[in-house]
Order: structure tokens, then C-alpha cells, then sequence
């Protein structure tokens, strides 16, 4: 795709032009599909690393370079000059490791099936976020300036490449996030913030029959402990904290000595998560003798809304000029690597890949009539933001608290 994907695109390019650039698509959306990428398998990923890479340079023009970090390959392309003279790029941001185990394909092979919507993808990953990637090559061809980085552990949350993302993101006026659409195409204009705890009591064992009062309950203490947690929630604002995974104790007749509660935290502010760890980090034990240990923290920070403003203030008025359907913004709670963008004060729009839904399920597909408009978006928001960068950037990055190399949230 080159820059017959103007301001035109939907008014004059000929049906033979557009069956070429969705044939485009598809076609690297099925070999990429067809290349397995777990996460946790680094073998794997390290394959869809080759065909991505294979891929977007056929598009592009140049190959990648290739970025290995604990064993997981991430792939950069740096296409042409950077904007100014301080060499600032427009990011676009994607990853290609998947949530689904090997043989998966076997039984869910990339299809191209009929629908009540009209025509879909199936496929392992099609939608999250393979067909994102696919958008991205097309819509970056013959562009100067753009900086494409393409992850492959994002689905663990980004443990090796997060400073990579962070770098990248520095560097940039701004950063398109090729994560899937939120419900009915809409833009991902918020995603909250993400802290995740571990909570640990100590007690003292005892015989539960003989001489229970000589031991110290970690269990009771735990039940104090999550009843405070779950109390630092605020609906309101959007927070929620939610005690999960709780242990405690190691026989039926043994006081507890030791437990442990795992704690997910979802905000929509950095404000607030500030505050929940502080609370977190200010619990005290109730019963005598026991104490507590907390480890963990922040893991991502919020994607305010202030961060997304003027990009979706923008996409709205390109996609009205393309004709495009008018586009909506959603907040959402889980996270991405747009949540590490941001954080850095890297103005972050999200959710502009595929149209769709069943991320992460059985039913993931991709709207395939959806796909040429919403790869029509991404080059004229590209050609948009090379000629014009955004006015500036959200909130110091130095406020930023989170922390690298939890679990994928």
C-alpha cells in the first residue's frame, strides 16, 4: 500500500484496487496465522519472528532488525528520516506472540468463512493481533519517519521488550498501538492502569486440638488482611481491587503458620494507583504476633484519557474525510504496551488494528469488510502526524511508578 491510500481511497481507487489490497492483507494475514507464536515457547516465536519479519519486509521494502532480549525476539523497522531536526518518529506498536499453544491450528485453521456480519478470519490470533501487523505494513510502505516495532512477549506483559517499548516511545510524537478494536471498531482512548501484589502473613504453628491458643492463625490474619484490600476499591473512580488467588495453612490440624493473597489492582488514573499502594504498603497485622510482607507493585500505568485526546480528536476527523463510519472511543481495563507509551508522556491512541472480536477465545474472528477502511485510517492518521506532529505530551514520565516483569494482565 502506497499513497494511493489517501484522502480518496474510498471515493476513487478502482474495485480491482481494492480486491488487490484486501487480497494483500489476507494473504499475509494467512502466513502469518499459520505460524504458531505461544508466547512461552521461545522456538516458536522465534519462527513467527522469520515469517513476520519475511512479511513486512516484502511490504516495506527493507528488513527488520532484529532485537533478542532474554530469549524473545522482538523486530524493528526505521523507515526513512525521523521528523526534525531532533529526529523524533511516529511509533506504531504491535506484537506478534499470541496466547494460543501449538496444534491449535490444527483443529482452528485460518478460514475465511461467511457470516451474519458478512465475511470473516478464523484463525489463532487473527484478531489479536495478527491481522494489526498486517494493517501496519501496508498502511507504513513508502512512508519516512515511522518507526514500527513489533514485540513478541507482549502477551506475558512485556517482560523483556517493556524498556524497548518505553525507548521507542521516547523518541516519538506519538504512538499508534495496533491492538485490536474494542466493541463494534471502536478506538481504545483509555485502558487502566494495572498493580498486582502479593501479600504475605507469617504466623506461628501450633497443634489445632492440643494447644491451638499458643499458636498465631495466618489464615485469621489473612481474612483481616483481604477484608482490607477489598475495601480499597473505589467505583466511582473506576478502581477496583480484587483479592484472588488466597492460600493458608498446611494441615487440617495444624494452626496456620504462613499464608499468602494475591491482589489485582485495575485504576484509571496514575493518582490512584498511587494511592492503592500506598494503602497496600501501609497494611499493619491485627492478631499479636503476626506479621505481614508485601511484594509486588505497580506493573502498568494507566493510558489516561488525556493521552488519547488529540490523536482521537484527529482519527474522528480523518476518518470523516475518508468517509469512513464515525468512530467511537472506549475505555477499557485490560492493558497493553499503549499503557507503557503513555506513561512515558508519549501521546497513545489504541485498538486501531482489526475490527472484530473472541480475542483469546474460541471464537476470535475479524471482520474482513472492516479491514481496507481501517487500514485507509492508519495511513492518512500516519501522513496526518508526519506532516503535523501532535502539539505535545500528558504527564511527566517521571511519575510514572510502575514496574516491569509481572504476569500479563
Amino acid at each position: 500500500m502506497t499513497a494511493e491510500l489517501g484522502d480518496d481511497l474510498h471515493e476513487d481507487l478502482h474495485e480491482d484496487l481494492h480486491e488487490d489490497l484486501l487480497g494483500g492483507l489476507l494473504d499475509d494475514l494467512r502466513v502469518m496465522v499459520e505460524c504458531e507464536s505461544p508466547s512461552a515457547d521461545l522456538a516458536a516465536v522465534a519462527r513467527s519472528a522469520d515469517v513476520v519479519a519475511r512479511v513486512g519486509a516484502a511490504r516495506l521494502g527493507v528488513p527488520p532488525e532484529r532485537i533478542v532480549l532474554d530469549g524473545r525476539t522482538h523486530l524493528r523497522w526505521r523507515l526513512g528520516d525521523g521528523l526534525g531536526s531532533d529526529g523524533a518518529r511516529v511509533l506504531l506498536l504491535g506484537h506478534h506472540d499470541t496466547v494460543w499453544p501449538i496444534g491449535t491450528l490444527a483443529r482452528r485453521p485460518f478460514a475465511v468463512e461467511d457470516s451474519p456480519h458478512g465475511a470473516v478470519v478464523r484463525g489463532p490470533g487473527c484478531f489479536d493481533m495478527l491481522a494489526g501487523l498486517a494493517m501496519a505494513f501496508q498502511a507504513a510502505a513508502g512512508l519516512s519517519g515511522v518507526t514500527l516495532l513489533v514485540t513478541g512477549d507482549e502477551e506475558l506483559g512485556s517482560p523483556s521488550s517493556r524498556g524497548l517499548v518505553e525507548d521507542e516511545a521516547r523518541a516519538a510524537v506519538a504512538a499508534l498501538v495496533l491492538e485490536a478494536s474494542a466493541d463494534g471498531g471502536a478506538l481504545k482512548t483509555e485502558r487502566k492502569g494495572v498493580s498486582l501484589y502479593d501479600v504475605r502473613v507469617a504466623g506461628r504453628a501450633a497443634h489445632a486440638g492440643l494447644e491451638p491458643e499458643r499458636g498465631v492463625n495466618a489464615a485469621v490474619e489473612l481474612a483481616h488482611q483481604v477484608l482490607a484490600l477489598a475495601g480499597l476499591g473505589d467505583p466511582e473512580a473506576g478502581t477496583t481491587v480484587t483479592p484472588t488467588v488466597t492460600v493458608a495453612g498446611t494441615t487440617t490440624n495444624t494452626v496456620p503458620a504462613s499464608g499468602s493473597v494475591a491482589v489485582d489492582v485495575r485504576v484509571r488514573t496514575l493518582a490512584e494507583q498511587e494511592r492503592v499502594d500506598r494503602a497496600v504498603r501501609g497494611l499493619h497485622p491485627v492478631l499479636p504476633g503476626a506479621t505481614l510482607e508485601v511484594l509486588g507493585g505497580a506493573n502498568r500505568p494507566p493510558l489516561e484519557s488525556s493521552a488519547s485526546a488529540e490523536l482521537f480528536a484527529r482519527a474522528c476527523a480523518v476518518a470523516a474525510r475518508l468517509g469512513l463510519p464515525s468512530l467511537r472511543g472506549a475505555a477499557v481495563g485490560g492493558a497493553s504496551d499503549g499503557n507503557f507509551t503513555a506513561g512515558v508522556g508519549t501521546p497513545t491512541l489504541d485498538g486501531l488494528g482489526a475490527v472484530g472480536g473472541g480475542a483469546h477465545a474460541e471464537d476470535e474472528h475479524v471482520l474482513v469488510d472492516a479491514l481496507l477502511g481501517r487500514t485507509a485510517l492508519l495511513r492518512a492518521l500516519l501522513e496526518e502526524l508526519l506532516a503535523d506532529p501532535v502539539a505535545g505530551t500528558v504527564d511527566d514520565p517521571t511519575k510514572t511508578v510502575a514496574t516491569s516483569g509481572a504476569a500479563r494482565p
